[in-house]
């Protein structure tokens, strides 16, 4: 039996709550727990110095480093000795982009989707053009906004390097069929990389599972700070070579990261794991923290699919509101205009009343155009872990006054 969430017991760790406002923008960035605030002035408090001295703060660091990795490998079930770190999901796209396209040639394919986020197209699309490979486009279906995974077995060929594919998108929350895609990539001999920025908060992620060579998630999209990360297999990472200072280190998967990196905010995103870890009920011990992030998302997943169900019934029951995307699997995003307002007049009024959305393309500027809101996009709500029956049913009726 799934533990139930105590969110009134959750929502109290969260300082940031205590203003009153709905806050329904964390589709592009969580609030942070209590938890995550005091490993970081911790870790300051405490010395940090940078990695490689032969003093304390120098040691710590590299404890607060390698716990990190850890803490990652289990939240997404890879392995620590594979996990990149970095500042955004974008600039280590863009570094592996570079690295894995050095092997590319004329006659090679990239497939890309129309479904993705920005951050996993453009790069591949760019890297492309200078390898003077050819790109491909899986496209979405504009009814229903899913990706449909047979159309791969006529753009994946042998001559395909790499599949760049989302695992929920950010503003629709299609969560399409990673794992048949992948099936596909990998017989075919290609790589498939899977942006996980959107799926990780919302539910328990095996990069096994879903057939991901790589998988990029972001702590701050759920209740870390602003750190990125790359998984991957340590033997893959092996035998990509991406552009480093001579001195810096040539080891795995240190070799990707291009300077010396924030660790007060890796103190941060190990305890947004560990209170991750915490949501489903269990503390911490004595099961292995991988069982308890399994435990805990699966709580999740449950409790933020039936308040996602009364958002979307009461948005669909509007005559003045449009809906976009009616996926059969999908993360807690709503993606709505209203009529005769913008997008941002939405927002706006809405803010108003004390309740946070967004506006706009969200950076999903395929889809939107796909949709035909280009430009000024939708409006975009989404929900999270500490979201609750009062936020939605204020978004419900503001918007029915609208």
């Amino acid at each position: 039996m799934t533990p139930d969430l105590d969110v009134a017991r959750l929502r109290a760790g969260y300082p940031a709550l205590s203003d009153g406002h709905a806050y329904l923008d964390g589709a592009a960035g969580t609030q942070v727990p209590a938890a995550v605030i005091d490993a970081i002035s911790s870790a300051y408090r405490e010395g940090i110095g940078n990695t490689g001295g032969a003093f304390a703060a120098s040691l710590r660091s590299a404890a607060i480093e390698a716990e990190c990795r850890r803490a990652v490998a289990d939240l997404v079930g890879g392995v620590a000795e594979g996990v990149i770190l970095g500042p955004s999901t974008t600039a280590l796209t863009y570094r592996i982009a570079s690295a894995l396209s050095r092997q590319w040639s004329p006659g090679d394919s990239v497939v890309v989707s129309r479904l993705d986020h920005d951050a996993n197209i453009r790069p591949w699309v760019q890297a492309a053009a200078r390898a003077g490979a050819e790109v491909r486009w899986a496209e979405v279906d504009a009814a229903t906004g899913e990706l449909p995974a047979d159309q791969y077995a006529d753009l994946v060929t042998a001559r395909t390097r790499l599949v760049a594919v989302t695992a929920a998108s950010n503003i629709l929350g299609t969560r399409p069929d990673v794992a048949a895609i992948s099936g596909i990539a990998r017989a075919a001999g290609a790589l498939c990389y899977v942006d996980g920025v959107h799926a990780t908060p919302h539910m328990p992620v095996d990069v096994a599972a879903l057939g991901a060579d790589f998988y990029a998630t972001s702590a701050y999209k759920w209740a870390g700070p602003h750190v990125a990360a790359v998984i991957a297999s340590p033997a893959l990472l092996e035998v990509v070579r991406p552009d480093k200072l001579l001195p810096a280190s040539d080891a795995v998967p240190e070799r990707f990261e291009r300077g010396t990196l924030p660790f007060a905010d890796l103190a941060g995103v190990t305890a947004a794991v560990e209170h991750l870890a915490s949501l489903g009920g269990t503390a911490a011990g004595p099961l292995p923290r991988r069982e308890r992030v399994l435990a805990s998302m699966t709580a999740v997943e449950e409790y933020e699919t039936a308040l996602f169900a009364r958002l979307i019934d009461g948005l669909a029951a509007m005559g003045h509101v449009t809906l976009y995307g009616k996926a059969a699997r999908r993360a807690p995003t709503a993606f709505f205009t209203v009529a005769g307002m913008t997008p941002r007049q939405v927002s706006v009024r809405l803010a108003e009343r004390g309740i946070n959305v967004w506006d706009g393309d969200n950076y999903a500027w395929e889809l939107c155009r796909v949709l035909g809101l280009q430009p000024g996009g939708a409006v975009r709500a989404g929900l999270v872990h500490y979201n609750d029956a009062s936020d939605t049913d204020r978004l419900l009726s503001a918007v029915a006054g609208l």
